[in-house]
């Protein structure tokens, strides 16, 4: 009788104290968690009822509750941050059997507080965020060290060259993603009907979707793992760009495009921080250097692809006027394939040891550096060589005490699931503004908006001066005919870059031709007859048609410019926007070409900043780089030339790369594991926003002035430059 009535008031004390802190946590983190708490308060009592029954009634008896609420102040295992469960009850520590033991797995080192098992003081699950977080810095200093070291152990051969590769296809998708828009515009402008302003559109939406998803998908790699989304993100990639190969209305593209831009935006800030944690010091700088050359094989397999699959017309079909699948869409779905093969490779590799062992996963993480560890020693010819890590450390986790209970429908579950994982990913995006970060953050968004906005707003600028320059140089050879009078003569072949003024034409034919920038000026038609006419670019101004029969053209009213029709007919006009191949086949030839060249051309810088980047370090890089890049700028004043343009365009991307692979590498060697990703996506998010607003600024200056993109692009280049300096240096630091 005198236990059972100490078992009441002890009871009474703990859930007592157990309820007061269950009210303080509905308060603070929500009512889910207090009741979380109730519930582990009854559990508890539970346990306590059982030990007192086997404790001795008269000497063992030491649970007097104290002021503060705890219980068991004289008990062991009131102090104990693992406890034990009623299975081990009785069993010293060492003596337990440990989960995944029987695989070979060590014990860790640290404890995984994130679980509720044992007898925990109550308090301790609300401790002060500040000693959490320090704590939790001295635990992810310390795994850095020991990492590091685990990775010289493991060494650097067949299984980082095989993820090299697999990863290097993900970053080939990305670029691949950029070029294919801008090769199927002026294609898919005649299929769909474009206007300018949905030109436009529909060429900077792929940066939209990009700088989207970029932002996304960096904050969740870092709460659900990089492997796993990066699977997600190319699978949205793949699935919506072999969707848009079919579509055929403009806004279905749109967002097609849309789509599959969110998803490939999700592939740099991924795959760097992906590699990079599974690379040792003195091999980083280097092969993620190396890493960076799978974007230039994107930009070449694009442009090789549209030089052999666009300009061939047979590679198409079409079911009458509704829909119509020509070679410009083959060439898109042969673009998703680098995205698809990324996926199937990389369903063999495993999650980044470093994420497990920042989330508190300790098995996996070793299994996963053992496998690393034994795949390369027997690739070196050394298979009895053992992995000799014992204990790894893992970081402190945040408990987490949310109780749906049995009878949550599945859409709440999710709600929660969801709710939970937007507010982990928000906050921590957050704390790369924190003041231990704020001016790092800060630095390298103006760095990368500098680097971004001149470099994509000069490389669009550069195709579209030489498109430019194509056009004076067309129009320099446009012949012009006045006042010539044609009768009685069939006109059966292509006419093309001419201007007739004051023309008189009576009982022509015109039939079965393509017109080209041909232009008609007051000239008269009379009795005249247009069959099977295919025109480009071809206008009739202030003109007289009189009897005069047109038939299955595409000689459309707004061709026809204050001009008047008396007694002519139109019978059976072409429909809609027909795809024909009026454009100069050898102008699209000229820009694939181009585009090959300018890619080709980054292949010297990324092999000089491959091997220089562990000698003279990311900052000398990063501002060297630039400062050329920007005294390079200023030789644009001499392009007068398609020539001179392609060179200087393969001047400026040849030494700009070295730029960019730096920038990676020093993004993802600032911030720390469990915030890599969200940083490097937020920046990549910037990086695109700069694009559109180069590209937007740049380009409405061709043929109007140069002055103005040379002082944007070497004063920005400059700028950047100079901020590089102020950042700190990551050459031989380990991986935070």
């Amino acid at each position: 009788m005198e236990d059972d009535g100490r078992y009441r008031d002890g009871r009474q004390d703990f859930i007592r104290g157990a309820k007061d802190i269950a009210k303080v946590a509905k308060k603070q983190v929500g009512k889910k968690v207090g009741r979380g708490v109730d519930k582990v308060a009854d559990e508890y009592s539970k346990r306590s009822y059982k030990r007192f029954e086997e404790e001795d009634d008269d000497e063992d008896y030491g649970g007097v509750p104290s002021n503060d609420g705890g219980y068991y102040r004289n008990d062991s295992r009131a102090n104990d941050d693992e406890g034990h469960s009623d299975s081990t009850e009785g069993h010293d520590e060492d003596d337990e059997i440990y989960e995944g033991e029987y695989q070979g797995i060590p014990r860790a080192d640290s404890s995984k507080p994130g679980g509720m098992d044992g007898v925990t003081a109550p308090a301790q699950q609300f401790r002060d965020l500040s000693a959490y977080e320090a704590e939790r810095r001295k635990d992810q200093e310390e795994l850095a060290q020991q990492y590091e070291a685990i990775l010289q152990e493991c060494g650097h051969g067949k299984f980082q060259w095989t993820l090299y590769f697999v990863l290097g296809l993900a970053l080939m998708a990305d670029g691949v993603e950029i070029f294919v828009v801008g090769f199927v515009l002026p294609f898919a402008e005649k299929d769909m009907c474009l206007s300018e302003p949905n030109k436009g559109m529909l060429g900077l939406i792929v940066y939209l979707g990009m700088m989207v998803g970029a932002f996304i998908w960096g904050g969740l790699a870092d709460r659900i793992g990089r492997r796993q989304t990066l699977l997600i993100s190319l699978s949205i990639n793949s699935v919506f760009a072999f969707f848009s190969s079919f579509v055929q209305g403009y806004i279905s593209f749109l967002f097609c495009r849309l789509a599959s831009g969110v998803g490939i935006g999700g592939s740099i800030p991924i795959v760097f921080s992906y590699y990079s944690e599974f690379l040792a010091q003195e091999k980083r700088g280097e092969h993620l250097s190396w890493l960076c050359m799978f974007w230039m094989i994107g930009g070449i397999y694009a442009s090789a692809m549209a030089w052999a699959i666009i300009p061939h017309y047979g590679w198409s079909f079409q079911m009458g006027s509704a829909y119509q699948f020509h070679s410009w869409r083959v060439f898109v779905l042969v673009c998703a394939l680098p995205a698809v093969a990324a996926i199937s490779a990389l369903t063999t590799m495993p999650e980044s040891p470093r994420f497990y062992l920042e989330n508190g996963k300790h098995d996996e993480a070793w299994m996963i550096l053992k496998q690393v560890h034994d795949t390369n020693m027997r690739a070196k010819g050394y298979p009895e060589r053992v992995f000799s890590v014992t204990t790894i450390k893992t970081v402190k986790q945040m408990d987490e005490l949310v109780d749906l209970g049995d009878g949550a429908a599945w859409h709440q579950k999710w709600r929660i699931k969801l709710t939970t994982l937007f507010h982990q990913v928000w906050s921590n995006f957050l704390t790369i503004f924190s003041p231990e970060y704020r001016r790092t953050t800060y630095m390298m968004m103006a760095v990368w908006f500098s680097m971004s906005f001149s470099y994509y707003g000069l490389t669009v600028w550069f195709p579209d001066m030489i498109k430019y320059l194509q056009k004076q140089e067309y129009a320099s050879r446009t012949k012009v005919f006045v006042k010539e009078k044609v009768e009685h003569v069939t006109f059966n072949f292509t006419l093309e870059n001419q201007v007739h003024r004051q023309g008189e034409y009576f009982n022509d034919k015109f039939m079965n031709l393509k017109m080209r920038s041909m232009v008609f000026e007051d000239s008269l038609f009379e009795e005249c007859y247009f069959e099977d006419i295919t025109s480009s670019n071809t206008f009739f101004k202030n003109c007289t048609f009189i009897a005069t029969l047109f038939y299955n053209t595409d000689l459309f009213k707004y061709r026809l410019v204050n001009s008047r029709l008396i007694n002519s007919t139109f019978l059976h006009n072409k429909e809609g926007c027909v795809l024909s191949d009026v454009s100069d086949e050898n102008n699209a030839y000229m820009v694939y070409f181009v585009s090959f060249l300018g890619t080709l051309a980054v292949l010297p810088g990324n092999i000089v900043s491959a091997l220089l980047m562990d000698k003279i370090g990311r900052l000398r890089m990063l501002a060297g780089s630039s400062v050329i890049s920007c005294v390079s700028c200023f030789f644009l004043s001499f392009g007068n030339s398609e020539s001179a343009m392609i060179a200087l365009l393969c001047l400026f991307g040849g030494i700009s790369i070295a730029s960019w692979n730096a920038l990676d590498v020093l993004t993802v060697e600032l911030y720390p594991s469990d915030k890599r990703t969200t940083a490097f996506g937020f920046l990549n998010a910037l990086c695109k926003l700069a694009a559109v607003l180069g590209i937007s600024i740049f380009t409405s200056f061709v043929g109007i002035t140069k002055a103005v993109p040379i002082l944007f692009a070497s004063g920005a280049l400059a700028a950047g430059s100079f901020l590089a300096l102020k950042l700190p240096e990551t050459r031989g630091q380990v991986l935070q």
